[in-house]
């Protein structure tokens, strides 16, 4: 029981005493009522407490989208290339913050082709299925673009922190 729950017993507890003392009831009733109210009282303080939830029963499907060199990733000069990953880079953003896309992010130098990774809320109604994420992994230009390339995968986890779900707070 909780500070809170204590003193709301210690105060019912000198209501009942005090009002009890202006009834004409024997001492051994008084008690015997005071104690019942106490009992009553301290189960309904233990009935308010949460029941405990295990980590590994809050796991949900999220969408794991692994982006890759892509056929066309030597086809475009600078100029057209930068306004392509401007481009990359607005998506992202909104994608973001319209709670879509949780994680984005590149990788560094490696030998699988990986550029980066993705990954979507499986909760909101824009990404329930792979087709779905396959539409909005298109809206990205440098995807659209060949650029990049994309495989996806129903990953699982948790929702907590980055993975939580709806809109974040703007910085």
């Amino acid at each position: 029981m909780n500070r809170q729950s204590y003193q709301i017993v210690i105060y019912s507890v000198l209501f009942i005493r005090k009002e009890l003392i202006s009834i004409k009831l024997s001492f051994m009733k008084r008690s015997l009522l005071c104690i019942i109210c106490i009992l009553a009282i301290s189960f309904s303080s233990f009935a308010q407490k949460k029941k405990k939830v295990r980590l590994e029963d809050t796991i949900e499907q999220y969408w794991l989208v692994m982006i890759k060199t892509g056929p066309k990733d030597k086809a475009y000069d600078s100029a057209t290339k930068a306004k392509l990953f401007e481009g990359h880079m607005a998506n992202i953003n909104k994608l973001y913050y319209d709670g879509i896309l949780k994680v984005a992010g590149p990788f560094g130098k490696n030998d699988y082709n990986w550029r980066g990774i993705f990954v979507f809320d499986g909760k909101v109604a824009e990404c329930k299925t792979k087709a779905d994420v396959e539409k909005l992994i298109q809206t990205d230009p440098a995807i659209a673009a060949e650029i990049f390339v994309v495989e996806i995968s129903p990953w699982y986890t948790s929702p907590m922190g980055s993975f939580k779900h709806g809109k974040p707070k703007k910085l």
